[in-house]
């Protein structure tokens, strides 16, 4: 049957190219890696690892089973946080990281759900860009993360979506952007672009460059005051332009054939440390009401 050890032997050494990498990364001799992943093998019925070159390399069957492996090595990560958790006592610490991108219009109902059932609690909340909130995440240095969707999330993060906001292009009223309606998109790659990034030089999936000539912010309201005062043209939630837009001060690029307007997902996403524990689950449940009449 197979044990454990054997799992995180095939693992490892996937992720780290070599049986000797793997016997590294899990502290433990070689031997005993190339043996666990032999015994695996012979549980199995079949091979794992093609020998023949320099570094091992998955089989198709080694292709088919990784990710049943992965699964099962997560899930008894799981067991042994919820186990430690049970035992040291449920935290009553909760720390929040939003983007600041991400409407709050109901955040307040959802923190007094929460104190409600459990009055004892204490609430931390921390702003900053999406990608940085993952790595917060990850990391156990927030608990809970509201952000908009991201393709790459680390193995493990849960996630659920919770809404949807409003994006679209926009510029300031003086800007030479604004003062025709442009033929296509790539009259925008002759003006600067703006656009929101990490403080570790990350961006979002949805905030490319396509202009050569870039600036960079880590949040949407420093990016909204350069759109305002001409410094080039941006990607904004528009919930967060909206004063802008009824005072003139901005308005949404003027473009002839094409549609801007998008919606980004958002996602709350929480360590499986604290996902499965019930002050964690009921905090979640209450942002799921977060962005309800927006």
């Amino acid at each position: 049957m197979f044990s454990l050890e054997q799992l995180e032997a095939f693992v490892a050494t996937v992720e780290t190219g070599s049986f000797s990498s793997a016997a590294r990364s899990l502290n433990k001799v070689q031997s005993a890696i190339s043996q666990h992943i032999m015994n695996l093998e012979i549980d199995a019925g079949f091979t794992l690892f093609d020998r023949s070159g320099r570094y091992p390399t998955l089989t198709p069957q080694g292709k088919q089973l990784l990710p049943y492996a992965e699964a099962t090595l997560q899930q008894h990560r799981r067991l042994k946080q919820g186990i430690t958790q049970i035992f040291e006592d449920e935290h009553t610490d909760l720390s929040i990281a939003i983007d600041e991108g991400v409407p709050l219009h109901h955040l307040s109902k959802a923190i007094d759900a929460v104190i409600e059932q459990y009055p004892g609690v204490n609430f931390e909340f921390l702003a900053a860009s999406s990608v940085d909130i993952i790595e917060l995440v990850e990391s156990k240095r927030a608990s809970t993360g509201i952000i908009f969707s991201e393709v790459d999330l680390p193995k493990g993060i849960d996630f659920e979506s919770i809404g949807q906001v409003e994006f679209d292009v926009y510029v300031a009223s003086q800007h030479a952007l604004a003062q025709s309606t442009a033929e296509n998109l790539e009259t925008l790659t002759l003006h600067r672009q703006l656009i929101v990034r990490s403080k570790n030089s990350k961006t979002s999936s949805f905030q490319k460059a396509y202009s050569p000539n870039v600036w960079y912010a880590d949040n949407y309201y420093i990016l909204m005051d350069l759109i305002a005062n001409g410094f080039g043209w941006g990607v904004l939630p528009k919930h967060l332009v909206q004063p802008l837009l009824d005072s003139g001060a901005i308005i949404r690029l003027p473009v002839k054939f094409e549609q801007l307007t998008w919606y980004a997902n958002v996602d709350v996403i929480q360590h499986p440390a604290f996902s499965a524990l019930p002050i964690h689950t009921r905090l979640r449940a209450e942002i799921r009401t977060l962005l309800r009449g927006s």
